[in-house]
């Protein structure tokens, strides 16, 4: 397994992700950062799950909102 140590991303899953922006900004301002009808319109976990999944633009998006939140920095 390649060992990345400086990746904030390492061993997150999606689900990880997007339960830890929810408990940290909610919903609302990642709708406003990123937008996207599962966020903006009856958001859930699963619905998110399922577009990001489908969609690379949304989930690498969702990626950088991740980092800038908890890591402060923008990292590509």
């Amino acid at each position: 397994m390649n060992n990345q140590p400086k990746n904030p991303l390492h061993g997150k899953t999606l689900e990880m992700i997007l339960n830890e922006l929810v408990a940290k900004i909610g919903w609302e301002a990642m709708g406003q950062n990123v937008d996207i009808r599962c966020f903006n319109h009856d958001p859930s976990i699963k619905s998110s799950l399922k577009f990001l999944r489908k969609t690379p633009w949304a989930r690498a998006k969702v990626e950088e909102m991740y980092i800038n939140v908890f890591h402060g920095f923008q990292w590509k």
